[in-house]
């Protein structure tokens, strides 16, 4: 691209960014955390748990010094629990390898746990304006577009492709006098908001003049993406147990459990998948959970989605017929503590179906 591309998308940038809580002060630790938290998630879903992690742990040494279990609450109903507990994991190496400070070397930042290059070159490009590059997904269909890049970009030979546009870019652009920070924010905000997967506003575009893809009439065949695979199917049954004091029992799988699809190391009701009759998974349950359950009513059905699964959700309002010993780590909690826990989004949604 010529130096009036990278000068026609600065001007854009200026003019039309979005105003995001990560970008009125792109210190160190706020780019880190916003990053992380964009993985995989929406702009929109970011916002309010953006504000409300910095609320609650305003600064680096403030996440280092608190319990994992609050980062995980803080987390709750954000999703991927494993970039929390890898945020607070690298909070702590920062603070014992670092002093506290946010390290300025890439090596230094690739080191950190939950860090890849694409989070490496976003900290280092918005909060220390180095010259790296970041390519995501609005990057990989923003250069697919302009130099109509044939094969699937997702796989090896297209990734590199546009690893080494996004290089040129940025670095050629700091050349002109470019702040690194804004060619790399302006490229992707480019393709969020304009260069969009369906439809994308072609005529609203600082760069049209330069988009291969949009000379030949030819965005919607760019970028080439592998077919998604078909969702597959799962139910589960969830026992919502009270005691005498209307607390509920929440259970927690250790991390890593691969006995459900949902999140281990979150607090949650008991629950088995569902494969044949009722009265097979609630015996289950009860199995695991130490003691005879009894049933109340009929189940109630939620749907949800976790990766590329379907699921379907059933909660069980159940009372125990004796002392419960779960296998599980356990704790009884009243209906508005366990909403507050650290819970998965799948959990709330079930906490609020019986509410």
């Amino acid at each position: 691209m010529q130096p009036g591309f990278r000068k026609r998308l600065v001007d854009w940038y200026a003019a039309d960014a979005r105003s995001l809580p990560w970008r009125s002060k792109p210190a160190p630790y706020r780019v880190w955390v916003s990053e992380i938290m964009l993985q995989q998630t929406r702009v929109e879903a970011v916002r309010d748990y953006f504000k409300r992690f910095m609320k609650r742990f305003p600064s680096l040494r403030s996440l280092a010094g608190a319990e994992l279990d609050d980062v995980l609450e803080a987390w709750s109903g954000l999703g991927y629990y494993r970039r929390a507990r890898m945020l607070h994991a690298a909070a702590l190496q920062i603070a014992e390898r670092h002093n506290g400070r946010f390290p300025r070397e890439r090596a230094d930042v690739l080191a950190l746990p939950g860090v890849g290059k694409y989070t490496a070159g976003a900290i280092l490009s918005i909060a220390f304006n180095q010259p790296e590059p970041i390519v995501d997904g609005n990057v990989e269909r923003v250069f697919a577009r302009l130099q109509r890049i044939p094969g699937d970009v997702k796989a090896k030979a297209g990734s590199e492709r546009v690893w080494q546009l996004a290089t040129g870019h940025v670095q050629r652009g700091a050349d002109e006098g470019h702040s690194p920070s804004t060619l790399n924010q302006a490229l992707m905000e480019l393709g969020a908001l304009v260069c969009t997967p369906q439809n994308p506003n072609c005529e609203a575009c600082p760069v049209r003049r330069d988009c291969g893809a949009h000379r030949h009439g030819e965005t919607g065949r760019y970028p080439v993406l592998p077919k998604r695979a078909r969702a597959k199917a799962r139910r589960y049954l969830f026992a919502a147990i009270t005691d005498e004091a209307g607390r509920l029992l929440l259970v927690r799988r250790p991390e890593g459990d691969k006995g459900s699809l949902l999140p281990g190391g979150m607090w949650e009701l008991p629950h088995v998948e569902w494969a044949g009759s009722k009265e097979e998974a609630v015996g289950r349950l009860a199995e695991n959970l130490g003691g005879e359950i009894a049933t109340m009513g009929k189940p109630l059905a939620r749907n949800h989605a976790i990766m590329n699964f379907k699921l379907t959700l059933n909660v069980q309002r159940c009372r125990a017929r004796q002392a419960l010993n779960p296998l599980a780590e356990h704790r009884w909690l009243p209906p508005a503590a366990a909403e507050n826990a650290a819970i998965a989004s799948a959990t709330r949604k079930l906490l609020r179906a019986i509410s």
